[in-house]
């Protein structure tokens, strides 16, 4: 019997997913209830980001995950050998659903016959979008102060998301003024509203496809990108050299792999102080950065020079007379 409890990221990130669930079904409801194909379309969006959010934390391989166990390497290995099935799934879905509303909305603003949403319409995704940026705001602070990246990442996501549902609140409100002044054109923005909520849905979808089958391919940086990366973590304390320096480009957002070395004779603890202050450095001054593994080693000046290590008890100079 296993009551071990989940780790705090997977309870962040399943509480983002939960809540879009709920926020799609109650968009869904009352835009059914209330006539408001935008709203409907807006339902559509939520659920799409809890589709996107988990093809990133459901399992992939699970063969893979438990020969996986104990062995950091080898996790790394199946971390990047993830088949994207599920992400394409979850992105067809996205797209067919994107469709459905823009067709609907195309189909009732031809037909011409509209009818104001109801005043709930506009009050449901009003406090949706209260809701959803209380969610977001817990999320975003909690990855900010974990330092791995996914902030960014999450409030790129928000953004298109609050876009959405502003889109749709100014839809419904100029509808159901319209239907309050008896002036028909007005009508017509609660399905113009749904339309580009369809497009917004289509992109959504476009987006988590090219993230999952092309984001996956290790390319060394340009020569002069890699120079002010370089640069900034040389400007940490304690580091002496930046051994290596690769990149894995995911969309839009950049992890790097850093290899560093350090003063033989520091303590362990010391040398994961300065390899989190790189990491952190990397992270907050360039934006495009997502995650940032470090690898720690021992400084070793090699020949004609003596290391570290060697210069207390010896007296022979350190240079070839």
């Amino acid at each position: 019997m296993n009551d071990k409890p989940l780790p705090r990221k997977q309870t962040v990130a399943w509480t983002g997913i939960l809540s879009d669930v709920l926020l799609a079904l109650a968009k869904g409801s009352i835009g059914y209830l209330s006539g408001s194909k935008a709203l409907l379309g807006d339902a559509i969006y939520s659920g799409a980001d809890a589709a996107a959010r988990l093809a990133e934390v459901i399992p992939w391989n699970l063969k893979q995950s438990h020969k996986a166990k104990g062995s950091a390497e080898h996790g790394r290995a199946a971390q990047g050998s993830k088949e994207p099935m599920a992400a394409i799934l979850f992105s067809v879905l996205i797209i067919m659903g994107g469709l459905q509303v823009a067709f609907s909305a195309i189909r009732d603003l031809t037909r011409g016959h509209l009818s104001a949403p109801e005043e709930s319409a506009l009050v449901a995704v009003l406090l949706c979008i209260v809701f959803k940026e209380a969610v977001f705001q817990y999320q975003y602070r909690y990855f900010k102060k974990k330092g791995d990246g996914s902030h960014a990442a999450y409030a790129d996501s928000h953004r298109f998301s609050l876009y959405t549902s502003i889109t749709v609140f100014i839809g419904i409100a100029l509808a159901i003024t319209g239907g309050y002044l008896n002036w028909h054109p007005l009508l017509y923005m609660d399905p113009i509203a749904a339309l580009l909520t369809g497009c917004l849905i289509l992109r959504k979808g476009y987006s988590l496809i090219a993230s999952s089958v092309y984001s996956k391919k290790i390319q060394e940086l340009p020569s002069e990108e890699a120079a002010s990366f370089i640069e900034t973590v040389q400007r940490v304390h304690g580091v002496i050299r930046v051994e290596q320096l690769r990149a894995l480009e995911e969309g839009s957002y950049v992890n790097l792999h850093v290899k560093i070395s350090v003063n033989p004779r520091i303590s362990v603890m010391e040398a994961q102080d300065i390899s989190e202050c790189a990491r952190k450095l990397l992270q907050h001054r360039f934006v495009h950065v997502g995650e940032v593994h470090m690898d720690v080693v021992p400084y070793d000046p090699g020949y004609p020079y003596k290391s570290n290590h060697e210069l207390v008890d010896n007296d022979i100079p350190t240079l070839l007379q």
